[in-house]
């Protein structure tokens, strides 16, 4: 086997690729099939129907597999099924029609192929699209708001294998640079909450966990991002089943995904219902969190100590 091969079973940047598990790709095109499916039904339309209105462009055969996610639509068969089914609401085709295109869009991270694994690429598409991402970190420090250092550290120590450890200073600079949704034009919202072990990591050198806890009260004060912390006194709670993160769409909800990441694989939860278990996890946990105040203070008074 190559190296890329040898690695995907135990580089937690790569997706097992099994029945229950959803590559980001086939959980976009799903949603987009999903919310295609719903407007057409909406409007008692059949599929058929559909591509009879299109005026031979498509048929129904293809809307199905639109629909169903088998094939990856453009934007040119979203406009047409769109311009089908009369939907003129110009939030919903923009909205649509952007995901569809940027889906397709050559992203930074592909200069980085040779070191990331195509569900890691994924992740950082799907990222990159979204307004707002709700993290729950019960012992790590969130990779959006990691400094060089500190990911250094993570990323090597997390390594269950040699073939990631010549890619290391690659894979942080891909983290850092993802870091760039935060402070882009239209910055993504973030609200981190994140247990106080990670706080009380112990580095090699103690400088790296003292100017990671200062980066991360800086970035605490920046309007779009919001850093809560959930003291290790606190009782059971429901984050104790594992560290998880919504990447939300705004206006878009049946489009929001959750991101489940652990030592070898990852796992996309979609679907209404099952998003919104995660949502309200993310808000019973900020609600038994420290404010964002007491959190900085808290922070602050650890980073102290070290």
């Amino acid at each position: 086997m190559t190296e890329r091969h040898r690695s995907r079973q135990t580089d937690p940047n790569h997706t097992a690729r099994g029945p229950e598990f959803v590559s980001a790709p086939t959980v976009r095109r799903r949603q987009l099939g999903r919310t295609l499916r719903a407007l057409r039904e909406s409007l008692a339309l059949k599929q058929d129907e559909v591509a009879a209105r299109s005026g031979g462009k498509l048929n129904g055969a293809k809307i199905s597999r639109i629909e169903t996610a088998v094939t990856a639509a453009t934007a040119a068969d979203v406009a047409l099924i769109l311009d089908a089914c009369g939907i003129t609401d110009e939030e919903t085709r923009s909205g649509l029609l952007r995901l569809t295109r940027e889906g397709a869009r050559r992203g930074w991270w592909q200069s980085y192929r040779s070191v990331l694994s195509p569900a890691y690429e994924d992740l950082i598409s799907l990222e990159s699209e979204a307004e707002q991402v709700s993290t729950w970190q019960p012992v790590m420090i969130p990779g959006l708001l990691q400094t060089g250092e500190y990911a250094k550290q993570i990323i090597s120590a997390t390594a269950m294998g040699d073939a990631i450890a010549d890619r290391v200073t690659a894979l942080v600079e891909v983290r850092l640079t993802r870091q760039a949704v935060l402070t882009r034009h239209d910055p993504l919202t973030l609200r981190a909450i994140i247990g106080e072990a990670a706080l009380r990591t112990r580095t090699e050198d103690p400088r790296i966990m003292s100017e990671q806890l200062t980066r991360l009260l800086a970035a605490g004060r920046w309007p779009n991002v919001t850093v809560q912390v959930l003291p290790l006194s606190h009782p059971p709670h429901v984050g104790q089943t594992g560290a998880y993160s919504i990447l939300g769409y705004g206006s878009h909800a049946s489009l929001d995904v959750v991101h489940i990441e652990s030592l070898t694989q990852a796992l996309y939860v979609e679907g209404r219902e099952n998003v919104a278990a995660y949502q309200d996890a993310i808000e019973t946990l900020g609600a038994s969190a420290l404010s964002a105040t007491d959190s900085a203070d808290l922070i602050t008074e650890i980073r102290d100590q070290i």
